[in-house]
């Protein structure tokens, strides 16, 4: 049974998620840890929970989203996994974060291989799909397990939202048509990890999102 721990990181308030089972065998979802406190909280879970990483994902490579894989890469040896149409979101990580004054950003290492629709997450015992889901970005993947019904979704759907869409790369009504053509055909018990705030489930969002009405 796969395990879900978050950890909410940096100015932009991002949820990084971390995945293991019963192996300890665990993968890094979309680390965002950019002060050295953060680090060190997410170094010391790993260690305190003698957890194994194996894999490092990014659902897509905003800069709140990708502070943090030059550590996991470097620390635990992991190849950078993405989808190949967000590589020239990640490529702008450094002039991204020139125009908002952030200082000090570790420079993320190339994608070692491409994910995308079809291909699967294997880590212990466990297993993941991957949807690809355009419109916040041009190469936004989320990962679900149908035996526990979640999605980790990244910037696709929030509670009551959805991913904003006037960045570079960004599409209103390829968001919506991902978001009802990947998301909505899903089970309405199926939940909701955002990359922003709290979870949510398929069914309340098709009944009390404004965006999907």
């Amino acid at each position: 049974m796969i395990t879900i721990h978050s950890f909410t990181f940096n100015p932009f308030q991002e949820n990084m998620y971390l995945l293991f089972d019963e192996t300890k065998e665990c993968i890094l979802i979309d680390p965002g840890c950019y002060e050295q406190y953060e680090k060190e909280k997410l170094i010391s879970f790993i260690a305190a929970n003698n957890l194994v990483p194996q894999r490092l994902i990014n659902t897509h490579c905003h800069i709140d989203h990708v502070f943090g894989n030059k550590l996991v890469s470097e620390t635990y040896k992991l190849g950078l996994e993405m989808h190949k149409l967000d590589l020239p979101v990640l490529e702008s990580v450094a002039q991204v974060a020139h125009i908002y004054g952030i200082p000090n950003v570790d420079e993320s290492p190339k994608p070692t291989s491409f994910l995308d629709e079809g291909d699967k997450i294997s880590f212990g015992n466990s297993e993941l799909d991957i949807l690809f889901v355009p419109g916040h970005a041009p190469g936004h993947i989320a990962f679900v397990n149908h035996k526990q019904k979640f999605i980790i979704g990244g910037d696709v759907l929030f509670y009551s939202s959805i991913g904003r869409t006037d960045l570079p790369g960004g599409d209103h009504a390829t968001l919506l048509e991902s978001i009802k053509t990947k998301f909505l055909s899903l089970g309405d018990d199926y939940e909701v990890y955002s990359g922003h705030g709290q979870k949510t489930t398929i069914g309340f969002e098709k009944i009390n999102n404004p965006f999907l009405q």
